[in-house]
């Protein structure tokens, strides 16, 4: 795919920042909307099929192998010693088609108290164009991003977990070209993950059940440049809370229902400007930024509770092997608009499972309608037995 100006693309679709230290140019709102906007916001996109079958959904669900991005702290629960999982997810594919997201993910079991994890987040933007003021070509290039974490996890006691991880994230989307005069390099950083989650197995109607809760505090670190100058960009740090609650429906028949809670620990912009080369709220410091966040909206409490966002989903399981999923999202429109449904299935054999979820907005003309995701994940462990 071929653009003309690289800039305007990346912030009309991607919300990202490349900043000028002196610039002074803004672009006002006149829809009433305060979005908040950070850098390298593709570490915030749901990368496999369950949880994107949810409602992005994911922060107490029961453990599985893609624990990783949405509650590292899960894996202390895992049934299984060792796993890994593949997902793929073509991004934004109403608008073009070159853009991708894939997300390789794994862990393993240590003892009955300790499991350490892994994670390869890749963004890829397609290919671009560079052109001049003038028209001029000024070369082709592959606009890409990728964060790499490992976590470590532990069993505090029966009923809860914790977990720490630690990320390192760059995204390169110039090349090291000049834009607007401005000489420009990847950006690099590095932030980290902390994680609890609980769960009690309980008898409702002598049947089993389990009630489940979680929070993820994620991508709290340095911020990250694209130039030389001293305006930088805040990482999308992220507070995510959930419960589920998971029952037996009789012998073969389960069901579980989801539902998380997401707020960005980033400053609220104090004015509906988005200044699109400098960055927003870029003069705190990380820590700052965080602490401010709860209490720094323009609009006072009102508007705090609306830069939550929602999900809710319920899966359904038949004897352990299908599943169905569905969910819903939702954000208010003064901070980005997104809400959509999701649905999705799932086949899981005794080596290997096969995911796959789509989304439909409930606008129309929406850039993220009918977004597929495919996860294969496979249990080694399960795998390692057939072998002996």
């Amino acid at each position: 795919m071929k653009k003309k100006n690289l800039l305007l693309a990346v912030i009309l679709l991607f919300g990202i920042q490349i900043q000028h230290a002196n610039a002074q140019t803004k672009k006002t709102s006149t829809t009433g909307a305060n979005t908040i906007t950070t850098g390298v916001p593709f570490l915030t996109i749901a990368p496999d099929s369950r949880s994107g079958a949810m409602g992005d959904a994911g922060v107490a669900l029961s453990p599985d192998v893609n624990s990783q991005h949405w509650n590292p702290a899960k894996y202390a629960f895992v049934e299984s010693e060792m796993g890994v999982a593949l997902s793929y997810t073509p991004w934004l594919s109403q608008l073009v088609k070159d853009i991708n997201l894939a997300y390789l993910v794994g862990y393993k079991r240590l003892d009955d108290q300790q499991t350490v994890s892994a994670s390869l987040r890749y963004f890829s933007l397609g290919d671009i164009t560079f052109m001049s003021d003038l028209g001029a070509e000024l070369g082709n290039q592959h606009p890409n991003e990728f964060a790499f974490d490992v976590g470590y996890t532990r069993l505090l006691s029966d009923k809860f977990s914790g977990a720490v991880a630690l990320r390192y994230i760059r995204s390169d989307l110039t090349g090291g070209q000049l834009v607007n005069g401005v000489e420009t390099h990847a950006g690099s950083t590095f932030a980290t993950d902390v994680a609890f989650y609980y769960q009690n197995e309980i008898r409702v109607n002598r049947k089993m059940s389990t009630i489940a809760a979680g929070i993820n505090l994620s991508n709290i670190g340095g911020k990250i440049s694209y130039t030389d100058g001293e305006t930088k960009d805040f990482l999308p740090a992220n507070m995510k809370v959930g419960v589920s609650y998971k029952t037996e429906m009789d012998k073969y028949n389960t069901i579980t229902f989801a539902f998380d809670a997401n707020k960005l620990l980033v400053p609220t912009p104090d004015t509906a400007s988005v200044d699109i080369l400098t960055g927003l709220g870029s003069s705190k410091s990380v820590v700052s930024g965080i602490f401010s966040s709860f209490s720094d909206a323009p609009g006072g409490a009102k508007e705090e509770f609306k830069e939550i966002t929602f999900s809710l989903g319920a899966e359904y399981w038949y004897n352990k092997q299908f599943a169905l999923r569905a969910g819903y999202f939702y954000e208010d429109a003064s901070k980005g608009n997104r809400k959509f449904f999701t649905a999705g299935a799932g086949l899981r054999l005794n080596v290997f499972a096969l995911d796959f979820s789509y989304l439909l907005p409930v606008a129309q003309n929406n850039p993220l309608a009918n977004t597929l995701r495919f996860t294969l994940s496979f249990d080694l462990d399960a795998f390692k037995k057939q072998r002996r």
